[in-house]
This record gives structure tokens, C-alpha cells and sequence, in this order.
């Protein structure tokens, strides 16, 4: 396991994420506590030292699951909870972005954990009601006060994320240092904005669902016509996965592994209409209700993608950017804002 400096500051992560959202069995459908510790575990055991939780994950199970078992060696992991999503339906002010909310969440996670403080604090979903300035200056707030170390924002429109960070800056508050988002060959929307944002931000990047909701494994390929449609499982989905194990079959990998590794290796700028090259990582949050899923899917750290590969890849799940993206990545209009020197341009300010 290698460590990546998360965004813009000091903070070492490893270059995977624990993810503890099938930690406990209230949902009906996770891993019972043996399986959830012997997960965390083996990922410890890799290297692995950030997990990522929140407070709605199996109605607080996780949390507490988690807050168990990093108890013996708090402060070796980089621990990661989130706040927004309800967790009292008849309490108009127990979800949200505002303060009150954060604040609640937060104390009732600590309480959960057993532990004084987080290492970094997610703002779960954009709930398009609290002012943006509300919610920097009360994370700015816990920062200070020692109870949360960083902040970060997942599931959020770019405009939001942006306004935010400038505004964070303006007036010296602790910025965003992290950016979770749904990024898998099945799911590139967010090389539209969010993520030539992160990276002109210096925002680090984890990725939910790297697997595609299990399309990536092949297994949606494996059934019958009718059991596809009753999944809602598109042809374009479906070729992607079939690619992929094509891929998979040739180096003798699983597809699981493949698939998490091209996330990995995401580091280029699609939509840049200069070259503009970046090195800002992607960190895959791997997730599993059984230990033996989880155990090979770390076996993804032991190889890489040859640039071939992930080109192929690439190709096959390329998405339409839309406008404006298309329109100033057209050709014509290149040599209108650049000239002569759109191919001999470096654009360090993107990088």
C-alpha cells in the first residue's frame, strides 16, 4: 500500500479506502460484526489506514462497529464520517447542511465511536437549502474547536464545491480538502466538472462504487435477456463489462481488479482543451459484505493497467462531455482562443 497527500494539505491517506457501509446487518443485507472485523483487519494488515463511515450507515452500527475497532490504535487511522442524511424522519432538523444538524451529528458520532475527534468530516449530500456560507463557517468552527481535522464534501454539484472553496479562502476558513463522488467506467459523468474542478482546486478525490454496482464484475452478463432488463442493466453498461473481462481474462486478473485499478490510475484531465497534465490521485473506497470479496479485491495493489489497456478502456466507456466542453474543444474554435499555439501550449496552471 502506497500513501497519497489528500488535496491540498499534509494529510497521508492510503491509495485505497475502507469503505463501512455494509458494516452491520440493520439494513438487512451487511456483513454481521466477525466479518465486518476481519475485514478491517486485513485492510489494516495491507497498509490500509483510511476508513471511510457515516452516521446513517446502517443506522449507526458502522460508526460504532468502527469506533471498536480502531480503539486500540486511534490515532494510526485516518477516520472519516459524514453528516446530512436523516436520521429522525419526524424531525425536520435532524438532516440537512445547516449548523444545527452538523453540529448534533457530529457530537452523536464521536459519542458513537467513543473517540474526541474526526480526522476529516464529510458533508454527505447538497441539501440546495442552507447558504454556503452557513456551513464553511460551522465546519470552520469544529476545525478550531479540535473536533474535526479536515472537511471535505461528496455528493454536490461543482458550482456548490467551487463557490465554497473561494469563499473558504476569502475569509480564511479551512477549505475542502476532499471530494467524494460515484466514478467508475460505468459512471464518468463527473469528468464534466467535478473533477477538472478538484484538480484546479486541489481537491482529493474518493470514489464510491468503483465496480459499477456489480455491473463490472460480468455477472450481469452471465443471465438472461429478461433478468437484465428487470435490472435496468443498459447494453452500453454491458459492453463496458464485457470489455472488461476480456481485459481480464488476457492477464489472468478477476474483473473486479481491473475495474477498480482503472479508477486508480485516472489521473488525466479529459476534458482540458490544452495539454494540461495532472497528477492529483483518485482513491477507490473498496466496500464488501464478505471477507473473501474484500480480500481479492486488494489484490488489485500487486499490479497495474499497461497504458494500452487503460486506453482501451477509456475508449470504450468514453461519455459525450456536452456543451460547453464540446464547443471549445472543437477544432475551429481552438485555433480562435489559442492561435497557433493550442499544440505547443503547457498549461502548468491545470496541472
Amino acid at each position: 500500500m502506497r500513501y497519497k497527500l489528500l488535496g491540498r494539505s499534509g494529510l497521508r491517506v492510503s491509495e485505497l479506502a475502507l469503505g463501512t457501509m455494509t458494516f452491520g446487518e440493520a439494513w438487512g443485507w451487511g456483513a454481521p460484526k466477525d466479518d465486518s472485523r476481519r475485514i478491517f483487519d486485513r485492510f489494516a494488515e495491507a497498509g490500509g489506514n483510511f476508513i471511510d463511515t457515516a452516521n446513517r450507515y446502517t443506522d449507526g452500527h458502522a460508526e460504532e462497529f468502527v469506533g471498536e475497532f480502531i480503539a486500540a490504535d486511534r490515532d494510526h487511522f485516518v477516520v472519516a464520517t459524514k453528516y446530512s442524511l436523516s436520521m429522525n424522519p419526524a424531525d425536520p432538523n435532524a438532516s440537512g447542511n445547516q449548523r444545527k444538524n452538523m453540529i448534533r451529528a457530529l457530537e452523536a458520532s464521536l459519542k458513537r465511536m467513543n473517540t474526541d475527534y474526526v480526522d476529516l468530516y464529510w458533508l454527505h449530500a447538497w441539501d440546495y437549502t442552507t447558504p454556503v456560507d452557513e456551513i464553511m463557517r460551522a465546519f470552520d468552527d469544529l476545525v478550531t474547536s479540535g473536533k474535526v481535522m479536515y472537511i471535505g464534501i461528496s455528493d454536490s454539484p461543482a458550482w456548490v464545491i467551487a463557490r465554497a472553496q473561494t469563499l473558504a479562502e476569502l475569509r480564511g476558513w479551512a477549505p475542502f480538502i476532499g471530494l467524494q463522488i460515484e466514478y467508475s467506467l460505468v459512471q464518468r459523468d463527473p469528468e464534466r466538472d467535478l473533477l477538472p474542478m478538484a484538480r484546479a482546486l486541489d481537491i482529493g478525490v474518493a470514489a464510491w462504487s468503483p465496480l459499477g454496482g456489480g455491473v463490472l464484475t460480468g455477472k450481469y452478463n452471465r443471465q438472461t435477456d429478461e433478468a437484465r432488463r428487470m435490472r435496468g442493466t443498459s447494453e452500453r453498461n454491458l459492453t463496458i463489462a464485457a470489455a472488461l473481462g476480456q481485459i481480464a481474462d488476457d492477464i489472468g486478473r478477476p474483473p473486479t481488479q481491473v475495474a477498480i485499478n482503472w479508477v486508480r490510475q485516472q489521473t488525466s484531465v479529459p476534458s482540458s482543451p490544452v495539454n494540461a497534465p495532472s497528477h492529483t490521485p483518485i482513491i477507490p473506497i473498496l466496500g464488501a459484505r464478505k471477507f473473501d470479496q474484500f480480500a481479492q479485491n486488494l489484490g488489485c495493489l500487486e499490479f497495474e493497467l499497461t497504458a494500452e489497456q487503460v486506453a482501451r478502456l477509456n475508449e470504450i466507456s468514453q461519455i459525450e462531455l456536452g456543451w460547453p466542453h464540446d464547443f471549445l474543444t472543437a477544432e475551429g474554435v481552438r485555433r480562435m482562443v489559442y492561435g497557433n499555439s493550442a499544440s505547443t501550449l503547457d498549461n502548468h496552471h491545470r496541472a
